[in-house]
């Protein structure tokens, strides 16, 4: 299926050079009177070998069609994050290139869906939002608004992002999977 540069957008995965690349970063520039291109950040497919792209605004790729199989996470041993299919308990591994920032959102047992390239797995699609429980957090200060100000907390997959001062130890929190960033106390 061919797409015009300027449809590019992060998780879209194109056959450009003769490799797959999957997009990371796709930003569309109008520089003053110049023609509109967009700056693209891509990653390999095969080997995970990140490099940029410029392309015309108009100019045509070719968007390849992935599918997704629904997965269990199993465990990680050193860099490679081994998955299992739920319908026919076949086991795949993934490296961490591969999976890139997702790493930081795999709890053994998570249902996650693993996307394939014809028979390859080429890496994996989060929910927009999770669940995590709180395993560390700086103490809070009394003074502090609740919206004003943010602390450090670490979650139970070892990512530490900002939360709310109200936020403690063993509280659950929703984490944005796109930028880290919290969402909420989980309910």
């Amino acid at each position: 299926m061919s797409i015009q540069a300027n449809q590019l957008k992060p998780g879209m995965v194109i056959d450009h050079e003769g490799k797959l690349w999957q997009c990371l970063q796709s930003i569309h520039k109008t520089p003053g009177n110049l023609r509109a291109f967009v700056q693209a950040k891509m990653r390999s497919v095969k080997d995970g070998i990140q490099k940029e792209f410029r392309f015309s605004a108009t100019e045509n790729l070719e968007r390849v069609s992935l599918r997704e199989r629904p997965m269990q996470y199993l465990y990680a041993d050193n860099d490679f994050f081994h998955f299992m299919d739920t319908e026919n308990y076949e086991q795949v591994q993934l490296t961490r290139e591969m999976l890139g920032d997702h790493v930081n959102y795999l709890l053994p047992d998570a249902k996650i869906k693993v996307t394939f390239f014809e028979e390859t797995p080429v890496g994996i699609s989060l929910p927009t939002t999770l669940e995590f429980g709180i395993i560390e957090a700086e103490p809070g200060m009394k003074s502090a608004t609740a919206s004003a100000s943010f602390k450090n907390a670490k979650i139970e997959t070892g990512l530490t992002i900002r939360v709310p001062q109200f936020i403690d130890v063993g509280d659950r929190v929703k984490v944005d999977t796109t930028t880290g960033n919290y969402v909420e106390r989980a309910k």
